[in-house]
């Protein structure tokens, strides 16, 4: 694959919390665990749910048309939280702007 458009933002998913079974791990399909962190600029990173891309990819969008995440409800205007669509798993994205 050849990239031809150079991104000015990268993101930094982190699982920060989760709803957990009875053995207290995370009731995650995708196995995500309190920690885990992905890092992409556009795409889909690697091994991260892509149910919970569905919800993230348009934060992700308002952030490079520069946009102030509190504007959506985010902490900051580079930090955000969601959760995934099974509302299991709690992620914390973060912007990096170039």
């Amino acid at each position: 694959m050849k990239k031809f458009i150079s991104e000015d933002v990268s993101f930094i998913i982190t699982v920060a919390d989760g709803k957990k079974n009875s053995a207290g791990v995370i009731d995650c399909r995708n196995g995500h665990e309190v920690g885990d962190s992905y890092r992409c600029a556009y795409g889909c990173p690697a091994d991260f749910c892509q149910k919970s891309m569905l919800k993230a990819f348009p934060i992700m969008e308002a952030v490079q048309a520069g946009g102030d995440l509190r504007n959506l409800g985010g902490d900051s205007e580079n930090t955000i939280r969601f959760c995934c669509p099974d509302g299991i798993v709690l992620f914390q994205l973060e912007a990096q702007r170039a």
